[in-house]
């Protein structure tokens, strides 16, 4: 094996602002902590966190690398002490605690996953925060079951992306909202029924075909009341991001009447462990359907990690199907 370099490239936050914020820097390498992987990064996700931690709204952890980047493929090029069954060299995708703008990241062993079989690093390095996210908020979270239906905000998104697939594969009905006839023709594509909220009253729509079982939602604020009053008897509304505001005015009597849960998450500050136990949900029951093409990561663009910047402006111009990515 080759000796590791001393220092790095990387992308860092000069100060908090928009995308010229995201300036180039060298670093001495990451060192793996116990539990840990090095990763030689081959390619990364450009997430909306990552937006949010530029703009100086997301502080990162504590102990986490001030870097963004929370997803990344690439083969492990050191171990940390303790780790088991993965050696240096292995393929492997994961969910970082940050620092994936860069040549070389760490992370936690139980957050690393392979590469679904005829996965290349591009691919590989889609799937971790979006699949991470849909697989415990659609399925652990919000109990979607095969014969149920489901709306998803927001799903031209990489989000939206694969949650209405995985929806799809697990025998759930798909109904979701977008913004323009562009994004509605894709994500039909994906077998989802699609409402444009801008033209029309989404909420009309979804209760004209009958209400539904589970909504994902990453709207909230005037979007939540909404979405519990077109839930069917025991329904699920599960909140994942904010983008209408985090503050709503509901009725606690649709929630008794109707058995409502009202339940939500974030992914970053979970624990080590509640995340290697999604990692083995998806190995079991999702990683299948990867490698048989049943379900895929949609990638819009692709741009090289020094030009960080230009791929937060394309994420933020909002024009995009499926995901922002970067190559290193």
């Amino acid at each position: 094996m080759s000796a590791l370099p001393a220092t790095m490239m990387c992308v860092e936050i000069k100060q908090p602002g928009g995308p010229e914020a995201l300036v180039p820097a060298t670093r001495p390498l990451p060192q793996p902590k116990n539990g840990e992987l090095l990763i030689k990064v081959a390619a990364v996700g450009v997430n909306r966190p990552d937006l949010a931690q530029r703009a100086g709204t997301y502080p990162p952890p504590a102990g986490a690398s001030d870097l963004p980047g929370l997803e990344a493929a690439g083969t492990i090029a050191a171990l940390g002490d303790g780790v088991t069954g993965w050696k240096v060299g292995d393929p492997l995708c994961a969910l970082t605690p940050g620092g994936g703008y860069a040549e070389y990241c760490t992370a936690p062993a139980p957050q690393c996953l392979p590469l679904p079989k005829g996965f290349d690093m591009l691919h590989a390095a889609a799937l971790p925060e979006n699949y991470f996210t849909v697989w415990h908020n659609l399925f652990e979270r919000g109990h979607l079951k095969a014969g149920e239906s489901v709306l998803i905000h927001g799903g031209a998104s990489g989000i939206g992306t694969t949650a209405i697939q995985l929806a799809k594969a697990f025998g759930a009905t798909v109904l979701t909202t977008v913004r323009n006839a562009h994004k509605a023709e894709a994500v039909t594509k994906l077998g989802a029924k699609a409402i444009l909220y801008k033209d029309n009253d989404w909420a009309a729509e979804v209760k004209k075909a009958g209400g539904v079982d589970v909504v994902l939602d990453m709207v909230a604020g005037d979007y939540l009341p909404k979405n519990l009053q077109l839930l069917k008897p025991d329904g699920r509304c599960v909140v994942i991001a904010l983008l209408g505001g985090n503050t709503a005015n509901i009725s606690a009597g649709i929630v008794m009447v109707n058995r409502l849960t009202l339940t939500g998450s974030t992914l970053r500050p979970q624990s080590i462990a509640n995340k290697g136990r999604m990692a083995q949900g998806l190995k079991e029951k999702v990683w299948p359907l990867l490698a048989a093409g049943t379900v895929r990561p949609i990638i819009y663009k692709t741009f090289p990690l020094k030009d960080a910047a230009s791929a937060h402006a394309e994420l933020e111009r909002a024009d995009h199907v499926g995901k922002v990515m970067m190559t290193v």
